[in-house]
């Protein structure tokens, strides 16, 4: 399993998950999160929008937009992956879809790992590494 943003620190975290799945001759299971959008902000986004793509403007789109570009990705290296959105917090996101899916592994990016910020606040990585229900591995993507 592997958690991304779509950012180029995640696609690293990607890539490095996509190997260590073709090594292992596993399934990736790919997760992203999304904070959750008022339905005010999202009737005004839709405004003026062709019906037929007006129910799908808001985070979740740019979520799966981000899963399916890591599902193409691993898609082109012969494994087999699934997807997952969530909405909410990415760490608490990622460790619900590995118990879930009786996970074996997680792949994270260190992003968020360095300065003060993270005594303060946590980050994905160290909320993850601390509550994972498997193993994890931490990419230096930073």
């Amino acid at each position: 399993m592997v958690g991304t943003d779509g950012s180029d620190t995640a696609a690293q975290a990607v890539r490095e998950a996509i190997d260590l799945a073709k090594l292992a001759g596993a399934q990736l299971t790919v997760v992203s999160a999304y904070e959750p959008v008022s339905k005010r902000r999202l009737q005004d986004e839709g405004e003026g929008a062709p019906a037929d793509v007006a129910h799908e403007i808001g985070p979740r789109e740019d979520v799966n937009l981000v899963l399916n570009a890591a599902a193409a990705e691993a898609k082109k290296e012969g494994i087999e992956v699934q997807t997952h959105p969530v909405e909410g917090d990415p760490a608490e996101g990622i460790l619900d879809v590995a118990e879930k899916t009786g996970a074996d592994l997680i792949v994270v990016g260190n992003k968020g790992m360095t300065g003060a910020r993270r005594f303060l606040l946590g980050s994905v990585p160290n909320n993850i590494s601390h509550h994972a229900p498997c193993s994890v591995i931490i990419v230096r993507t930073t």
